[in-house]
């Protein structure tokens, strides 16, 4: 049987690779994806995968070339930017959604990355500065990853186990998003200022701020009546069957 070439795309990651350690194959800024085959779309119809909420991830781990990538090193914009190259690699460039009643139908080969300023870290490390506004508090954070994102499920989960009424998910993140208060990098501090000291409205501002500089997929849609609205990911994203 004669060998198959998968044909593949590359994808310009909104980080430009730069928040990567430089021996982090993802520094380069690039990341190659195959089409999907048939196995993908087993994979999309995985009701395990489904119920556990993880089915995205193993579909985009299935289309990554390089297997030296470790998936879980990805930050949330560059993985936006993996999804949107997927649905485009797998079910063509024309994604209609419904707003306010209306259908719309967006060419998903036209969204741009957000401008990215490199001023705002030095590039291979993970780390951006904010003062905050209210209690002029000097901070640092970072852009979370996969495996932020598992370590804060796993605590999440841990806190429900204790009360099943807990609601402390934004609290939790925020554990995890700051790298530094004062100076001071340790956990404990973190924690501390984090659940005694940080007020509602430097929460407020620090978040809108990280969605400023965050890199990810511009996902703004301009109507026809010149509305700016931001494009639902509905079930038919991945699902054009659905």
């Amino acid at each position: 049987m004669s060998e198959f070439k998968f044909p593949t795309e590359v994808v310009e990651l909104p980080s430009k690779g730069l928040i990567y350690p430089k021996d982090n194959p993802l520094s380069s800024g690039q990341l190659e994806m195959k089409y999907m085959t048939a196995r993908e779309e087993d994979i999309l119809s995985n009701q395990a995968y489904i119920q556990k909420g993880i089915v995205l991830d193993k579909l985009l781990m299935s289309l990554i070339v390089d297997k030296k990538i470790n998936y879980d090193d990805l930050v949330v914009g560059d993985k936006n930017a993996l999804f949107i190259a997927t649905r485009i690699l797998g079910y063509g460039k024309d994604y209609n959604f419904e707003y306010k009643g209306t259908e719309h139908t967006v060419d998903l080969s036209k969204l741009e990355n957000k401008p990215f300023d490199e001023t705002f870290i030095t590039p291979g490390i993970n780390k951006f500065f904010y003062t905050l506004p209210n209690s002029g508090v000097n901070i640092t954070f970072k852009m979370l990853d996969g495996n932020d994102e598992k370590s804060i499920n796993r605590e999440l989960e841990s806190l429900k186990k204790i009360d099943k009424q807990a609601s402390a998910e934004l609290s939790t993140r925020l554990k995890y998003v700051i790298t530094s208060v004062g100076g001071d990098e340790e956990t404990r501090t973190i924690r501390e200022f984090v659940d005694n000291y940080l007020l509602a409205k430097d929460s407020r501002s620090l978040r809108e701020y990280m969605r400023t500089v965050q890199p990810d997929v511009d996902m703004t849609y301009i109507l026809d009546s010149g509305e700016e609205v931001t494009i639902p990911i509905g079930l038919n994203f991945f699902w054009p069957d659905a």
